[in-house]
Order: C-alpha cells, then structure tokens, then sequence
C-alpha cells in the first residue's frame, strides 16, 4: 500500500542504537554493526528531513550488561535523540515493558510503526510479536536490523530464521522501499 504525506506518515522507531552492541567483546556485540548503523542513520536522516515522527528505545537493565550507570547504554552519537524526538527506557526486551511507550501507544489512533536498529533477536522481536497482539502495526526494515553474533549457528542463517519468525507478525520490507524521493512512502 502507498501513502501519501498528506496523510499520517508512519514513526519510525530506532530500537536500541547504543554504544553496547557496538563495543568488542560485549557479549551483545553486533559484527556488521557499522553497516546497519549506516542503514538506519539513512532512515532517520529521511524521516528528520520530512519532520516525521521518531522515537529511540533504548534498554536498561541492572545488570553487568545495560547498565543505567555505564557509557556502554549511551546512545550511538550520530543516531543520538534530537529534542522533539521521543524517547522510551525498556528494562526488558519488549519497549512494552516501559510504562510510558505502553501509554503513548495506547492512546495515539491506529498508525504505522517501522522498527529498525539492533537487538533484532530481542527487542525487536519481542516489541513486534506484542504490538502485533495488541493490535498494533509494525513493518521491520530487514536490511537495517541486526542482532548479536550467535555462539553455535552462523550469523546470517540467525538473522534470517529471526526475520522469518517476526514476519508472522509484522511486515517485512527492505530499506528502498522507503527510500524514494518520489513524496510518497510505501507501507
């Protein structure tokens, strides 16, 4: 389905762009990081530049990994929230388990949500399958996700098992289906 930008544009959603996933040996270290950093900073420049909404989510947790207190859960610098951005602290995968994005979504009427960032195989995952039961729309862009690299199976295989999973529940495009200049954004 085309829309128009005459009508509501969807929020994109940038899930957890912190130094964490990109920092070696982090246990949530993610190997193509830079290229899905790149993807999604493509994205966001789109959306900025359109004046569309935006949120960040970005995970928290007391643990020895997203720690609130650690450098390591700040956000990417050139991903960083501008003001009028919104943003959501998630201390479990699912951004469902902040109180604050669980109100918002509540109460703005049925719109589109595009997820990109890290944490494909969590947060991602996780935010798509309850939106989904919640009513909620989601569309993952595949090329400007990621997750960490898994300990037994190859990276590319996880991804693509992990994506195949979320499209029973959401929407799965590449990132040139929003990328085009023609004043429309397909959804």
């Amino acid at each position: 389905m085309l829309a128009s930008i005459h009508d509501d544009p969807p929020v994109l959603i940038c899930a957890d762009l912190q130094v964490e996933y990109l920092t070696p040996g982090r246990r949530h270290v993610i190997l193509d990081g830079a290229a899905t950093t790149a993807r999604c900073l493509e994205l966001l420049t789109l959306w900025r530049s359109n004046l569309w909404p935006v949120m960040h989510l970005k995970r928290i947790a007391q643990a020895a990994w997203f720690n609130p207190a650690s450098r390591l859960t700040d956000w990417i610098a050139q991903t960083k929230p501008r003001p009028g951005e919104m943003t959501f602290e998630h201390p479990l995968p699912s951004a469902y388990s902040s109180a604050r994005f669980v109100d918002y979504m509540s109460n703005i009427r049925a719109t589109r949500c595009i997820l990109i960032g890290f944490s494909l195989d969590e947060t991602i995952l996780a935010t798509a399958v309850e939106g989904f039961h919640r009513s909620h729309r989601y569309w993952v862009v595949d090329d400007a996700v990621a997750c960490r690299q898994p300990d037994a199976v190859d990276a590319a295989d996880y991804k693509h098992a992990v994506v195949n999973v979320i499209a029973n529940f959401a929407t799965i495009f590449p990132s040139a289906e929003l990328n085009r200049t023609s004043g429309a954004v397909a959804v």
